[in-house]
């Protein structure tokens, strides 16, 4: 929605009519369910979860909601189960009067926590190597 950029996820949420806020308000809920060790922030002016980088982000439009997994390749992990739903590069837009089932976030929301925990350990096991190198 246009206005003032937020500043937080609450003053983002608040600023919405109250269905959309209701069905956000229900996304960001499933969301926290599935990652508590995130860290909500604003990033492009949208609500942002982080988690060892960006886990997920959503938002609304002026005429659907999009919720945003981050990746590409979990897109096409559950492309059968966002069949009913509009998709491309990298979002899923959904309606007030069908908003993602709370599973499908989940399930969607670990799986990108696993992608992100899995590309840390190997910026870690990539950044020990190059120091083990550089000291012989």
């Amino acid at each position: 929605m246009k206005g003032t950029p937020a500043k937080d996820v609450d003053a983002y949420l608040a600023a919405l009519p109250a269905k959309v806020r209701a069905t956000l308000e229900k996304l960001r809920k499933t969301i926290r369910a599935a990652a508590p060790k995130a860290e909500e922030t604003i990033s492009y002016q949208i609500p942002c979860f982080n988690y060892f980088g960006p886990l997920v982000y959503f938002a609304a439009f002026k005429d659907h909601c999009s919720f945003f997994p981050g990746s590409k390749a979990i897109l096409k992990t559950f492309k059968d189960e966002l069949k009913p739903y509009r998709t491309s590069a990298g979002t899923i837009q959904f309606s007030v009067e069908k908003p993602l089932p709370a599973t499908l976030v989940r399930r969607i929301v670990k799986a990108r926590r696993a992608e992100n925990e899995t590309r840390f350990a190997h910026r870690q096991l990539k950044a020990k190597t190059s120091v083990k190198s550089s000291a012989c």
